[in-house]
């Protein structure tokens, strides 16, 4: 059943709509990444109040109080675009499109209590760091999202391919979590006395290296193997910028090592890490799913 076919009403801001949620919990993971590198994390101690009075800062108002409470009021606008995206999805009258615009929605609410259980084990590096793997879960729902507006009905490749593509899905995400695993056992923990995991940064760092090594390589070889077989354009451009945001992040990350992790850069590789979960989602539903065309992995 092709995007054209009559039975497929597609509201008209549902695209741009689905763009709003991919870009609001990219903005997430970085405005949650200031918090954390401004030392501002238990700006308000407790939650959901931000004082034990009341929901907002009150007295004078020190910056951390101020970053905190703007993160958290973060979470209304991203609670009007997932409603406002739920309701553009209905309309489509597409159950796929429905079913992904509910659980996206579902997602605010659920981070919104992961972080409020953070700052009430005062920032406990493990439960921090699960806070930010599910918004990169959400970024990747959202790359779906926007991957089903325009291909409905696809259909599950399978070989070698697919495998190939699955490894690198699995190894970015080995990659993701080692870097949370990194950011808990380093100085940045988002309050000068919450405490570390008491992992060796060094050694875990190295791990992480390898990790991302690993990762590259396989997305090398997953270009090199969609070229040989003719491949859609979509697909090998999909894994081409991957790649790129991968070097560019790895970049990113051997600097801020040999720098001692300055704040700012810390906070572009927060960004890069969305963006890999971002792409490297991009790449796997391309691979996997044939579009409706027919063309290999569309």
């Amino acid at each position: 059943m092709g995007v054209s076919d009559p039975r497929w009403t597609l509201a008209p801001w549902v695209r741009p709509l689905g763009w709003a949620t991919l870009v609001a919990n990219i903005m997430l993971v970085v405005t949650g990444g200031a918090v954390r590198l401004t030392g501002s994390g238990l700006g308000c101690p407790t939650w959901p109040r931000c004082t034990e009075e009341s929901f907002r800062p009150h007295g004078e108002l020190t910056l951390h109080a101020a970053i905190e409470f703007g993160n958290r009021m973060l979470t209304f606008v991203l609670v009007a675009i997932a409603v406002a995206t739920f309701v553009s999805a209905w309309q489509t009258g597409r159950r796929e499109l429905r079913r992904l615009s509910i659980i996206l929605a579902l997602g605010i609410p659920a981070q919104a209590v992961i972080g409020g259980i953070s700052v009430l084990t005062e920032l406990n590096p493990w439960i921090v760091s699960f806070h930010l793997l599910c918004s990169m879960a959400i970024i990747g729902l959202a790359v779906l999202f926007l991957r089903r507006i325009d291909h409905p009905a696809p259909t599950r490749a399978s070989g070698g391919l697919v495998w190939l593509a699955w490894l690198t899905f699995a190894s970015a995400w080995v990659v993701l979590y080692l870097g949370t695993v990194v950011t808990g056992s380093g100085p940045h923990a988002g309050d000068i006395d919450s405490e570390r995991n008491n992992l060796d940064p060094l050694q875990v760092s190295q791990l992480h290296a390898d990790s991302v090594f690993l990762f590259v390589g396989l997305g090398i070889g997953l270009l090199c193997a969609l070229a040989a077989v003719g491949a859609s354009r979509e697909a090998r451009r999909a894994v081409v910028v991957l790649l790129a945001v991968s070097i560019g992040q790895g970049a990113i990350g051997f600097v801020q090592y040999f720098t001692d992790l300055p704040e700012i850069l810390v906070g572009f590789h927060m960004l890069g890490a969305a963006l890999i979960s971002a792409c490297v989602t991009w790449v796997l539903v391309t691979v996997v799913h044939r579009g409706t065309s027919g063309s290999p992995a569309a």
